[in-house]
Formats: structure tokens, sequence, C-alpha cells
């Protein structure tokens, strides 16, 4: 069984930064691709973020483009986020997740099997 494990979310001011982690454990960590998503009250969860499972390839959302960099230590069983220039329309709970590589492709938002709890990062203006 694979459980994954956020950390790092809190409140910042608009402009300032996170760093998010996420630790996989139960079974080896390279065979998956993992992503951040996101949600809000009211919404669906979004995919913002993606990284296939060798760390060659990333995809990342236009709300997020330039101002997040996802990241990967397959030493560690850890995927990162790194949240730069924040802004209040960030505020969401964040959640990692991590998918087969046989259930499709590392961007598409299906298939991402296995969650963390979340954790919620709030943006104050």
């Amino acid at each position: 069984q694979v459980q994954l494990v956020e950390s790092g979310g809190g409140l910042v001011q608009a402009g300032g930064s996170l760093r998010l982690s996420c630790a996989v454990s139960g079974r080896p960590f390279s065979p998956y691709d993992m992503a951040w998503f996101r949600q809000t009250p009211g919404k669906e969860r979004e995919l913002i973020v993606a990284i296939s499972r060798w760390a060659g390839t990333t995809h990342y959302a236009d709300s997020v483009k330039g101002r997040f960099i996802i990241s990967r230590d397959n030493a560690k069983n850890t995927v990162y986020l790194q949240m730069n220039s924040l802004i209040p329309e960030d505020t969401a709970v964040y959640h990692c997740a991590a998918k087969e590589t046989a259930a499709g492709l590392f961007y598409e938002p299906l298939g991402y099997g296995y969650w963390g709890q979340g954790t919620q990062v709030t943006v104050s203006s």
C-alpha cells in the first residue's frame, strides 16, 4: 500500500513563498508519476503541476507557470513543490498524488490513484 504525507503548508502573505513536501512510502517510489492538485470549496480539484517518474518531464498549469516548480528526489522518496510569488488565488488545500505509469500520461488528471491527506495553503492579501 502506498502512503503519501504532505507537509509545508501554512499562512503566507501575497508575494511570499512556501515549499511543500510529499513523502511517499510503502512501495518503490521511482515507478510513479507524481503531481500536485489543489482544491477550493465549490470547485473541482485541479491538477496544477506534474512530474514524470524519472523527472525528465514536467507539466504546469497556466495558473502557476513561472511561479511554481515541481521536483522530486527518488533517493528520498519525496516530491517537492516550490511556490513563489504567491497570490490570494493560490489559497487552497494542496494534495500530492501518485500514478502508476500504466495508468496514462503523467500530465493527465485521470489515473492518479494514490493521494495524500492534503495541506492547507492560505495566502493573505
